[in-house]
């Protein structure tokens, strides 16, 4: 029997990440909150509202209607991605010359900065400067994405799902990769359908991969920002005014304020859906492991 004593003495080594940790998380965090209970002029001038700023967002419909767009925004995105991620991840090959090249081209879209690829897209949908906007207008459709509405949601649907399925893939071929080969020979064995060898070898190591390709990207997708402003800056008529561009806008009139609360309310709610898929997560480990 061991009975030496346990010493705790390797916790200091923590020290340094959470003093990091409180420098840039707790530190602004706080600050945040201070600001979205004041009225502020100035820094130095700041006049105590209290909770006024959050009764004004809840109460606002502006804010409900771009809640809506920007949960529609994240199922839409999702419903294409997770199905499309795994059906590439099942397609491309286990071993072989073929798995590094496929892994990089899959990646490519990943490598390019988030503030390039709008205007990538921009000028490829451009009938003025890119072939492909002319291919698309000389097969009877004309993509009309600043004036019609579904236009453009139909360009920042595709620019999301261009860029971040690859993610996608790659964590699903990734703990594809790990599953052994006697699993798919019992499987031969027993004379199981493709959809049989999915559903009971593939899906369940592909589980907690999932949840936590949900948690990631619904929490890009929900506060998506930069490629809705720069396709069309909110429109058509608010169309695609999502929550970071209201923030953004409020950060821009200076209402340091009301931008300082809606940062909090988002916070909270990003918070909240996290800890839900990580419960979810736990759960499904747990399941696995029993």
């Amino acid at each position: 029997m061991n009975n030496k004593p346990i010493r705790q003495s390797a916790w200091f080594l923590m020290i340094p990440v959470l003093s990091i940790l409180f420098v840039v998380g707790v530190v602004p965090l706080i600050t945040v909150v201070n600001h979205s209970l004041h009225d502020i002029f100035t820094l130095p001038e700041k006049y105590w509202v209290g909770s006024e700023w959050y009764q004004e967002i809840v109460s606002s419909k502006r804010f409900w209607q771009s809640l809506g767009r920007s949960l529609l925004f994240s199922f839409i995105v999702l419903s294409i991605q997770i199905p499309l991620g795994i059906l590439i991840a099942l397609a491309l090959p286990r071993r072989g010359p073929l798995v590094p090249l496929c892994l990089i081209v899959t990646a490519l879209p990943l490598l390019l900065p988030w503030n390039v690829i709008p205007g990538i897209w921009l000028s490829l949908i451009n009938p003025d400067t890119s072939m492909v906007a002319r291919l698309i207008d000389s097969a009877g459709f004309h993509l009309d994405w600043k004036f019609n509405a579904v236009h453009s949601w139909i360009v920042i649907v595709m620019l999301d799902v261009w860029h971040w399925t690859s993610l996608v893939v790659i964590l699903c071929y990734s703990s594809l990769t790990t599953i052994p080969t006697p699993y798919y020979q019992t499987a031969a064995i027993d004379c199981a359908s493709r959809f049989q060898v999915f559903r009971y070898v593939q899906f369940p190591k592909l589980r907690s991969v999932l949840l936590m390709v949900l948690l990631l990207r619904f929490m890009d997708s929900f506060m998506i920002y930069t490629e809705a402003f720069r396709i069309n800056a909110g429109g058509p008529h608010f169309a695609t005014h999502f929550l970071a561009i209201d923030l953004a806008e409020e950060i821009s009139a200076y209402n340091y304020g009301p931008a300082a609360a809606r940062s909090v309310v988002y916070f909270l709610m990003v918070l909240s859906i996290a800890w839900a898929f990580k419960t979810a997560l736990f759960a499904s480990r747990r399941q696995n492991a029993q």
